[in-house]
């Protein structure tokens, strides 16, 4: 009798026969332009705020530029990577990444620009929900390797649903 009650205890406990609902994806979504993918995924909610993480993963061998690069460039070269939201979502910060930039010199010029390693790059915004269900990811990048540039992408836009 004993042996039953705890075998009971047991299966009450762990919830034996019950069923939980799986924990639904992050919304996530990705656009490939220029030689680079970009994934966009919005974290859930850690208290009273959302972070938004986007992740450029450039072909291999080549770099994306700075944040910290002026609009412009420096003398014209570079573009600078830029992240901001619209729609159903609003930015409430600037985006940061842990990854360090080096300075690059190109080949035949004195001008050094501030670059990512060459790789994947993932930044985090920190964002809040302004209403429905629908947002854009607006990026902005341009991706070099040490002998070329690819095509830069202005205000490339990526819907999210937020559902």
């Amino acid at each position: 009798m004993a042996s039953a009650c705890v075998a009971a205890t047991v299966v009450a406990l762990c919830g034996c026969g019950s069923t939980r609902a799986p924990t639904p994806a992050p919304p996530t979504a990705s656009v490939t332009a220029s030689g680079v993918t970009v994934t966009a995924t919005l974290r859930p909610p850690r208290e009273d705020r959302r972070d938004l993480e986007v992740t450029f993963t450039p072909q291999p061998g080549f770099h994306i530029y700075s944040v910290d690069l002026p609009a412009g460039g420096i003398d014209g070269l570079g573009v600078p990577t830029r992240i901001g939201v619209r729609g159903d979502l609003a930015a409430d910060g600037a985006p940061a990444t842990g990854s360090s930039t080096r300075l690059l010199r190109l080949t035949g010029l004195t001008t050094e620009l501030p670059v990512y390693p060459d790789g994947p790059v993932t930044f985090t915004l920190p964002v809040r929900r302004t209403g429905g269900h629908r947002a854009e990811v607006v990026v902005t990048y341009g991706a070099c390797s040490a002998n070329a540039c690819l095509k830069p992408e202005a205000d490339k836009a990526i819907p999210l649903d937020l559902r």
